[in-house]
């Protein structure tokens, strides 16, 4: 039996309205779909793929990344970056015991905004002229202020102010052990501000500069030094200075290093300039 057309118009009708139900309820998810379709390909044209790189492209990023990626500087250019200019050079003119003039010289650091200076007491003793050379070029004569004799320790004050200097940052000597890296920093036959590395050796030494002459409580270190490092600091590791170099043990006649060196510790030097100077 023939379904009449009434019957057919009533289901198409339902299905009709399904389909329009159905329509409205993804209209929206079709919408987006539709519109990040576009934004797609809006973006895609005004920002098109990169090209890959060619071989030698590559090549020449990885050299160019390598070159630089600069290593840092070495510890002991830091510490002489921070130390030199607190440098000076100390040169002396004394009389021979025949009545000849001589000249000496030895090194020293400056400790203050004054550009008062430490250093080895030996290197102007007595010296009828003494003159500082400091880093920026600007020599000065130069008078003591005070010594301390038993510390082999003179301070020492410019007539004329350089125009460029840095206070050294001092340290603490107490901290120091056997094994930790230092720095000498002088002028060892003439050569100005010179810089050597060791470790320490020893600590609270006895130091016999000759017979009559007993230093206690010395650091010890194997950074080589020479004559004219006398007066120079001893630095640590975070470029402060921990000592004053005083001088060297040689079992023979001759004055040259063979791998002990000896520094007053910097709180003993220091109280040359008074109490608490820093």
């Amino acid at each position: 039996m023939s379904e009449s057309k009434p019957s057919r118009r009533i289901r198409l009708r339902v299905q009709t309205q399904k389909l329009g139900a159905l329509a409205k309820k993804i209209a929206p998810f079709a919408a987006t779909v539709i519109v990040t379709v576009l934004v797609l390909a809006l973006f895609n044209v005004f920002n098109p793929a990169t090209k890959p790189l060619t071989d030698k492209e590559l090549n020449q990023r990885i050299f160019q990344a390598m070159a630089s990626a600069t290593p840092p500087p070495a510890l002991s250019a830091r510490v002489y970056q921070a130390v030199q200019p607190s440098l000076v050079q100390i040169e002396t003119k004394i009389l021979s015991p025949d009545g000849k003039e001589e000249g000496g010289r030895g090194a020293g650091v400056i400790i203050d905004e004054n550009a008062q200076v430490l250093s080895s007491l030996h290197v102007v003793q007595s010296a009828f002229e003494i003159e500082i050379l400091f880093m920026d070029g600007t020599r000065s004569e130069a008078q003591v202020v005070t010594s301390q004799p038993e510390n082999d320790i003179v301070l020492l004050k410019p007539l004329q102010m350089p125009a460029q200097f840095l206070p050294a940052v001092m340290g603490n000597p107490n901290s120091l052990n056997v094994g930790d890296e230092v720095f000498a920093l002088g002028s060892p036959f003439g050569l100005t501000a010179s810089e050597t590395s060791g470790i320490v050796s020893g600590l609270n030494r006895v130091y016999h500069p000759n017979k009559n002459v007993n230093l206690d409580g010395m650091i010890q270190f194997d950074a080589a030094v020479n004559p004219g490092n006398s007066g120079g600091p001893l630095v640590n590791r975070y470029g402060e200075v921990v000592g004053i170099v005083t001088g060297l043990l040689n079992p023979t006649e001759q004055n040259f290093f063979v791998g002990i060196g000896f520094a007053v510790p910097i709180d003993a030097a220091a109280s040359a300039a008074g109490p608490n100077p820093f």
